[in-house]
C-alpha cells in the first residue's frame, strides 16, 4: 500500500475531523465518511452512495484507524511537554488535571495567541505520523503474510 503525502494529508486531515477513511486497495480512492458511533443520529443520506461502495466491496478496503481517547489525551500531554512558555504550559496541565480535559485543554489552547496554531501544526504532524504508521504495519503484516505462502 503506496499512498501519497496528498493522500496522507486528507486521511489525517478526515481522521482529526472525527471522520471515517478507508482507501480502496485496487484504485487508490480515498472515501471518507462520518463516524456514525461518534454522531449519532447523523443524516446518512449524504453518504449514501460511499457507504454502498464500502459494504459491497469492503475487501476491497483498508480501514484507517483513529485515535483512541487515551491516544488523543496523550497527544496533548505531548505537546505540553514542548511548550515552552510556562505560562502557558501551567495552565495547559491544569487543564489537562481537571475533569472534562478535552474541553478545558481546548479553551485552554485558544486562549493562548501563538500556542493555539503550534497546537493545530504538532496535531497536524502527528496524526500525520499515525497515517503512516498504520500503513508501515499493513504494509509489514502483508509482506509477512506473503513470506509464509512463498
Amino acid at each position: 500500500m503506496v499512498l501519497t503525502d496528498v493522500q496522507i494529508n486528507e486521511i489525517a486531515d478526515g481522521l482529526d475531523s472525527g471522520m471515517k477513511c478507508y482507501y480502496n486497495l485496487l484504485t487508490g480512492d480515498i472515501k471518507t465518511i462520518i463516524d456514525f458511533d461518534s454522531w449519532a443520529g447523523a443524516d446518512d443520506e449524504l453518504w449514501e452512495d460511499d457507504i454502498n461502495e464500502i459494504d459491497e466491496h469492503f475487501g476491497d478496503f483498508f480501514v484507517f484507524e483513529n485515535m483512541s481517547s487515551r491516544d488523543s489525551f496523550n497527544l496533548m500531554v505531548d505537546f505540553v511537554d514542548v511548550v515552552v512558555d510556562s505560562n502557558i504550559q501551567s495552565k495547559l496541565i491544569n487543564a489537562l488535571n481537571k475533569s472534562k480535559p478535552f474541553r478545558n485543554f481546548k479553551h485552554a489552547i485558544d486562549n493562548s495567541g501563538e500556542y493555539r496554531q503550534q497546537w493545530f501544526n504538532f496535531k497536524k504532524s502527528r496524526y500525520i505520523e499515525w497515517v503512516k504508521d498504520q500503513i508501515e504495519t499493513e504494509n509489514e503484516l502483508n509482506d509477512f503474510q506473503k513470506s509464509l505462502i512463498e
